[in-house]
């Protein structure tokens, strides 16, 4: 079994990951995770302010905030995630929940190819309410066809470069893999998500029945994003959740 560690004062616990994010969130006992989406992308400092008055309307601390999901222009350099990291992270500090550089929010961001935004911004986030009785719920980080925490991406990232038909496949393996191990901290599977959304520009149509298929990954159909990975180089991306409240924010 995964270690997993109870997020201070947040009603989850998360799978640790990297300084910029954890590997994913699961509601505790007598809690549930909500996904909250903007009907556009709200730019990032405009998007916490947005989500601080959706979490204290509900009665919640900001601390319950578990999972966001964000939207960037184009993918970053190497440094250029980094910079932006440092940014981002600054309000998970004065919100009280990054502490000692452990981050228990699980997040994607992701790069639109078409229409894409000015800036980074917020496209939805996940907090949790106080649910007696509530089934299970849990939020998977996006992870991109590279393994985090090893140093840079470029080494580390599978068939670097490689858009063939053999090289998506690849990468999609090892994506679907890592998916399944994060889900495996909160007792997860494919059977019990209730949406997976994967992010790619390139052709995956050739693997879509034959390796998410056969896996199981179309239980209730994968919402597939024209969106790029947000560091450049990387092709392939997913995140999945199992959530039963959902609802959107005109903007």
């Amino acid at each position: 079994m995964i270690e997993t560690v109870e997020a201070a004062n947040s009603g989850y616990r998360f799978m640790p990951g990297v300084s910029q994010y954890s590997c994913g969130v699961g509601a505790l006992p007598g809690y549930a995770m909500e996904r909250v989406r903007f009907s556009k992308v709200v730019p990032l400092k405009q998007g916490f302010e947005m989500i601080a008055e959706i979490i204290r309307k509900a009665g919640r601390p900001l601390t319950s905030f578990a999972a966001c999901e964000l939207r960037s222009p184009a993918p970053f350099t190497e440094q250029g995630f980094k910079d932006f990291n440092d940014i981002y992270i600054k309000t998970l500090i004065e919100w009280g929940i990054m502490k000692d550089g452990v981050n228990p929010i699980a997040r994607s961001n992701v790069c639109p190819k078409i229409d894409p935004p000015s800036e980074p911004g917020f496209h939805a986030f996940t907090f949790t309410t106080v649910a007696a009785d509530a089934p299970a719920s849990f939020v998977v980080a996006g992870s991109g066809e590279s393994a985090e925490g090893k140093g840079d991406y470029r080494d580390n990232t599978v068939r670097l470069g490689d858009v063939t038909p053999s090289g998506m496949l690849e990468k999609a393996k090892w994506v679907l893999d890592e998916m399944e191990r994060r889900m495996s901290a909160f007792s997860g599977t494919w059977d019990q998500t209730t949406a997976a959304q994967l992010y790619t520009v390139q052709d995956v149509y050739s693997l879509l029945e034959s390796e998410l298929g056969k896996r199981g990954v179309f239980r209730n159909g994968v919402t597939w994003h024209f969106n790029r990975p947000p560091v450049l180089n990387l092709e392939y991306e997913m995140d999945c959740r199992r959530v039963h409240v959902e609802r959107v924010i005109e903007i």
